[in-house]
């Protein structure tokens, strides 16, 4: 559908309410928004006439003469874009940000914003014509570093994207409404709409992998900061002795705990014969990633499980300053390759309880995601309907 937006801050409610909570009637609209029945039948028929809202079928009786369910048009339709350092991923949802199709493959941010952004076009392209989706409503997209205004302001993780105008290359193709954010954010958006980020109103969502960020969602809000860079704890120092990070510096949390200080940690044990099941696999494939680790240390290797609960410490240290400073209802946790969250879960639990005030800490879980890859594409196409669902 060509673009409307709501006219002014009721109708903004009107449709968030309804991207969040589904089909509801008109008596469920006006309790939760607080709006009498003549001011709640104003804008809903402004939506209606805009094509906004439709009718979904009658409500659950409750005596009397039944009423009708009321909801998003079908007509509504974001694209979600989310690009990792080795591929990337398109979904189409809907106004409720119901994934209706995904799809994903192999690319390499190396290559540069051009090859990847150019394919990441097509395969959204290729989504809508299966669905028959003729126009986009808006588009969310994640990337794997800081963002500002819409371009790419990461050069230790994406070196060629620098400056690159993301946002508007996107938009000159798919003809709509992008917006950009960085993936632990949009992870974070994720959760606070579809996981257990909608039972608190302030929570962290500490994002692992090859790049490290945290995603704070406070007072129900997703915080950015003051240049949009709140959040961006991957070049933490923790030692001025560590190992080299891609940024220049040495020491920081991502050069330990990120995906690529793993593995050259890994690396170092196979060699030093500390552990034979890293030095089989090493001799096996050739090299190592972080899914060979997690299969080691969950077998029982104990030079692996050392590697992994040193990595666990330092990001539980880092978490306990978050929690002190921030005070979080929840911390989830996600990002990891499939196993291997547990395997650093109990670990950073151990720390953070044990170093934070209990304050801070008595009724807070720290958990790991449970929706595995849907937090980013729901996140991405929540990213867009927060610019698209705000009053023009």
């Amino acid at each position: 559908m060509a673009l409307v937006r709501p006219e002014n801050p009721q109708q903004a409610r009107l449709v968030r309410l309804l991207r969040d909570e589904g089909p509801r009637s008109r008596v469920e609209l006006g309790d939760l928004l607080g709006l009498s029945r003549t001011a709640l039948t104003t804008e809903l028929d402004r939506l209606t006439a805009r094509g906004l809202v439709e009718t979904a079928g009658p409500a659950a009786s409750r005596g009397g003469r039944r009423s009708s369910l009321l909801r998003l048009s079908g007509g509504v339709r974001f694209a979600s874009v989310v690009v990792a350092t080795d591929r990337v991923t398109v979904a189409i949802t809907d106004g409720e940000l119901n994934v209706l199709a995904e799809t994903d493959e192999v690319a390499d941010v190396r290559d540069g914003p051009e090859p990847v952004t150019g394919r990441a076009v097509e395969l959204v392209d290729k989504l809508r014509a299966e669905l028959g989706v003729t126009e986009l409503t808006g588009v969310g997209v994640a990337l794997p570093g800081p963002v500002d205004g819409g371009t790419s302001t990461a050069p230790a993780v994406l070196p060629r994207w620098q400056r690159f105008p993301v946002r508007d290359a996107f938009a000159a193709e798919l003809g709509c409404p992008v917006l950009v954010d960085n993936d632990a954010n949009v992870l974070a958006l994720g959760e606070r709409h579809a996981g257990i980020g909608r039972t608190v109103e302030d929570f962290l969502y500490l994002k692992l992998g090859t790049a490290i960020g945290c995603g704070l969602v406070l007072g129900g809000s997703l915080y950015r900061g003051a240049t949009s860079s709140a959040g961006d704890i991957a070049h933490l120092p923790l030692g001025e002795e560590g190992p080299p990070c891609a940024c220049g510096e040495a020491g920081c949390l991502e050069a330990y705990c990120g995906d690529v200080g793993l593995v050259r940690a890994a690396l170092a044990v196979a060699r030093s014969d500390r552990s034979p099941a890293l030095a089989a696999r090493l001799a096996e494939a050739g090299g190592l990633t972080v899914a060979d680790v997690a299969a080691a240390a969950t077998a029982g290797d104990a030079a692996t499980q050392l590697l992994v609960r040193d990595a666990a410490r330092r990001l539980g240290r880092v978490l306990v300053g978050l929690v002190s400073f921030f005070n979080p209802g929840i911390v989830v946790i996600g990002g990891a390759p499939d196993g291997f969250g547990h395997l650093l879960l109990s670990e950073i639990r151990g720390v953070v309880y044990r170093r934070s005030a209990p304050l801070a800490t008595g009724t807070m879980p720290i958990v790991l995601s449970d929706l595995a890859g849907r937090a980013a594409v729901v996140g991405a196409a929540h990213l867009a309907s927060e610019h698209v669902f705000s009053a023009g």
